[in-house]
């Protein structure tokens, strides 16, 4: 079992920038594909990034491609989102989520994810 905390929520103006990161217990981190999701309100959960177990392989939403980048460091038990030209649109909770199924090249499902933090807010507004 992993347990994961995210933090470096905030309020940016659109345009700018927020790394968000996602610390995880337990010494199996390196061995679980970890994710991103958001949930805006009003609106379902959705995903965001992924990466695989080794870092050597990402996948992404359209909607924040080129402007969000997932990365990993193993030796740390983290996963971080680097967000940049944020929108008002990226206005949400984000969520860390960890999956023993690896990456697959296609847009991964929320039902693969059986572990997640409890969210952090990210609101781009002026």
């Amino acid at each position: 079992q992993v347990q994961l905390v995210e933090s470096g929520g905030g309020l940016v103006q659109p345009g700018g920038s927020l790394r968000l990161s996602c610390a995880a217990s337990g010494r199996t981190f390196r061995s679980y594909t970890m994710g991103w999701f958001r949930q805006a309100p009003g609106k379902e959960r959705e995903f965001v990034a992924a990466i695989s177990w080794s870092g050597g392989s990402t996948y992404y939403a359209d909607s924040v491609k080129g402007r969000f980048t997932i990365s990993r460091d193993n030796a740390k038990n983290t996963v971080y989102l680097q967000m940049n030209s944020l929108k008002p649109e990226d206005t949400a909770v984000y969520y860390c989520a960890a999956s023993k199924f690896p990456l697959y090249s296609r847009r991964p499902t929320s039902d693969e994810y059986a572990y997640w933090g409890q969210g952090t807010q990210v609101t781009v507004s002026s």
